[in-house]
Formats: structure tokens, C-alpha cells, sequence
């Protein structure tokens, strides 16, 4: 189409891949792609979502643990973008042919209270956090086999396809050895500890307020910020129940139906 960009037709090209379940080429195997030019692709894309109803309730960070970036082989911290339509209710059974290729994975949600100024320093962010909560993030990549650079998924949104949220609970006094387990079926699929977080969930969200700042997308009162993976993802199979349970925080838990994704 006449006037339309790159980085727009690479936009248009993810969210239909998404909205129909459909693999892509990664698009680093047909053309260069920073990473800047990848947020700028992710942003477009979102737009799109937003025009047909969609609100931004938040974002998710991606690749904050060790673990996390040696199964997905990328070295660096990045965030996506979360709307309304990615909230899955707790408990819920979610039907498989909505995904390509979902992965599950635990983390640690923040409920953001008050509108956050670009640029303000880490005590005032995490003085505007007024909840906490378990949560289960569940990933799908638009590219074949989960493999992409790190521009590619970038570009993918960070792989955000939904979230679950357990109970908010008041602030803990501190976040960063809660010992962590996911369940599937009630069975441990993988243990971990939010200290694999950054170490530390809040410095994930102190992250996120610095990164989207200076996007210009600054953090929002009522918006969610999903901290990160605390354990490897585990791929999320027709008819199976998955639980994500932190110590002092509680539990988040989604189903998903029989069926097949797509293919």
C-alpha cells in the first residue's frame, strides 16, 4: 500500500498473526531490525488493538532472570505491552485454539495507585505500588518455534498473549525470597524463588517505570506491572490446570479446555 512504512506493514503483519493464530517469518531473517525500531513496531501494533476497543492496563518485563534468558537465548531486559483483552479471571478455563504455541510461566504482579512522572526516582515508584499479587503470565510467540533475536520479539510485543491475577494483598515488607512453585494438574513442573527476579521483584518494577518512561508511556494509576518470569515457562497443554503459588502472596490459577491449539 502506497504511504504505508515498514514498520507499519511489520505491525499489521503481527497483529493479524496474532488475532488469527498464524506463524510469521521472524522478521530479522528478511530485513535488519533494532531494537528501537522494534518498540516503535511494538507500539503500532498495540495501536491497532487499541482502535478496535482495547485499553492499555499495564505491562509486562521480560527476560529478568538468568533462567528466563538462557531458555529463550537473549541477554537482555526488555517490556511489552498489556490491554484488557489479555486478562484472563482466576481460575478460568481458556480455550487452546486462541494460541499458537502458549508457554505459562509465575510472576509477581505490582497494582500501580497514582499517575508516575517520567523520571521519578525509585522510591517514589515503588511508594505508588498499593497491592501485590501472584500472578501467572501466559506467553506465545508469533514466530515458529519460539526462536527469535531479540528485536524479534521485541517487535512480537514480548511474546504478552494474556495474564491471570491471584488475590491482591497488602505490600509485603519485603518480596525478594519467596520460595515459588508451578503446578501443573497439581503435579511441580518447575520451583523457583522470586529472588530470581533481579533479584529482586521491585528493582524489576523500578525497570519498568525507568524503560516506559522514557518511551513516553509513563505508568498509570490502576495500570498492573507484571515483574517477570520467577521459574522457566512450561508449555500450556490442552485439558491441563496450572497454578502458580508464592509463598506469603497466595495463588493464581488458569485451565484450559480440551482441544488442539493451532496449528
Amino acid at each position: 500500500m502506497s504511504g504505508v512504512t515498514p514498520g507499519e506493514r511489520l505491525a499489521a503483519r503481527l497483529d493479524e498473526a496474532a488475532r488469527r493464530g498464524e506463524v510469521i517469518p521472524q522478521p530479522s531473517q528478511e530485513a535488519a531490525l533494532s531494537v528501537a525500531d522494534a518498540y516503535a513496531v511494538q507500539e503500532l501494533a498495540v495501536a491497532r488493538r487499541l482502535d478496535r476497543g482495547e485499553r492499555l492496563v499495564g505491562v509486562k518485563m521480560g527476560f529478568t532472570s538468568r533462567q528466563k534468558m538462557a531458555q529463550m537465548g537473549v541477554d537482555e531486559v526488555i517490556w511489552g505491552r498489556l490491554t484488557s483483552a489479555m486478562l484472563v479471571p482466576e481460575g478460568e478455563r481458556i480455550a487452546p485454539d486462541h494460541y499458537i504455541h502458549p508457554r505459562v510461566e509465575p510472576e509477581v504482579a505490582f497494582l500501580i495507585g497514582q499517575d508516575l512522572p517520567v523520571g521519578a526516582p525509585p522510591e517514589t515508584i515503588t511508594s505508588a505500588v498499593t497491592a501485590v499479587a501472584p500472578a501467572l503470565e501466559i506467553i506465545d510467540s508469533r514466530y515458529a518455534d519460539f526462536r527469535f533475536t531479540l528485536a524479534d520479539v521485541v517487535a512480537d510485543n514480548a511474546s504478552a498473549a494474556g495474564f491471570v491475577l491471584g488475590a491482591w494483598r497488602p505490600v509485603p515488607p519485603s518480596l525478594d525470597r519467596l520460595g515459588v512453585l508451578l503446578e501443573v494438574d497439581g503435579r511441580m513442573a518447575e520451583a523457583g524463588a522470586t529472588a530470581a527476579i533481579l533479584g529482586d521483584p521491585w528493582r524489576s518494577l523500578v525497570a519498568a517505570a525507568q524503560l516506559t518512561g522514557r518511551a513516553g508511556m509513563p505508568l498509570r494509576a490502576g495500570w498492573v506491572v507484571l515483574a517477570g518470569a520467577a521459574t522457566a515457562a512450561v508449555p500450556l497443554c490442552p485439558g491441563e490446570q496450572v497454578r502458580a503459588v508464592i509463598e506469603s502472596l497466595g495463588s493464581a490459577s488458569v485451565g484450559v479446555t480440551a482441544g488442539s491449539p493451532r496449528p
